[in-house]
């Protein structure tokens, strides 16, 4: 008598990874130059960390 064949199993593939985003670099922050003066808003030499408004945060790019 012949055995029976097995079921044939399903391989699980793994999701790729999402690309960063082009305006952060994948960090999620940005700098940003601090501005002084009410009319010109001269720059200084300081600058400040933000939050990245092309992914909010994430690091990843928008698929969108």
């Amino acid at each position: 008598m012949a055995a029976a064949k097995k079921p044939a199993t399903r391989r699980k593939t793994a999701k790729p990874e999402p690309a960063p985003c082009p305006g952060c670099d994948g960090n999620g922050e940005i700098t940003e130059t601090v501005r002084v003066g009410a009319r010109k808003g001269r720059p200084t030499g300081d600058q400040q960390a933000g939050l990245c408004l092309t992914c909010w945060g994430t690091g990843q790019a928008p698929t969108d």
